[in-house]
């Protein structure tokens, strides 16, 4: 037999005679303590979902620590503006022993299946309802594109003058004068 309870804002998973470290709770170490919001209960063939919590049914245990959890560092870094921050935290907590998960009406739970059965063959012709198709509806409302697309015109560059390199002896000979 199990639950999941809500507790601190997270959900456990427990069943009796397991110890369990939620957010702190206050009260002294010994004192009793009962959780109220289950989610859940399962005990062997059946199982109970709450919606978003189960009535009549409670988890009871007794505490058995109070303390903090092991430390972390908590770092703030910004590069290239010299800014650095540490500091470190410890999270307070509460560890519980789980003493019995009562269920204070049974035939509550069995009230409750049938119509969670009711409720799912319900639901069965809601989901052979089609989707619209927004995909179509998209194609149809983008304008179409331009079949024409200007090209810019290629600019005609003048030819490249060709310069031969003139060797030593060229350069000293002077200029060629043309033979005609």
């Amino acid at each position: 037999m199990y639950a999941v309870l809500n507790s601190g804002g997270k959900q456990y998973k427990v069943q009796q005679g397991e110890v369990l470290r939620v957010e702190k709770i206050s009260g002294d170490v010994g004192s009793p303590v009962t959780f109220d919001r289950v989610l859940m209960f399962a005990d062997g063939d059946n199982v109970s979902i709450g919606q978003p919590v189960l009535d009549g049914i409670s988890v009871e245990g007794h505490i058995v620590e109070q303390g903090k959890a092991k430390k972390i560092i908590v770092f703030k870094y910004k590069r290239r503006k010299r800014f650095r921050r540490k500091n470190g935290h410890r999270q307070e907590f509460t560890a519980v022993q789980i003493d019995s998960i009562k269920a204070k009406g049974s035939t509550a739970e069995k009230a409750a299946e049938p119509e969670s059965d009711a409720k799912v063959e319900a639901k069965q012709p809601e989901a052979k309802v089609e989707a619209k198709q927004p995909d179509a509806k998209v194609e149809a409302k983008q304008p179409e594109a331009k079949v024409e697309a200007k090209q810019p015109e290629a600019k005609k560059s003048a030819p490249k003058k060709e310069t031969a390199k003139k060797s030593d002896a060229e350069k000293a000979a002077g200029p060629k004068e043309d033979a005609e």
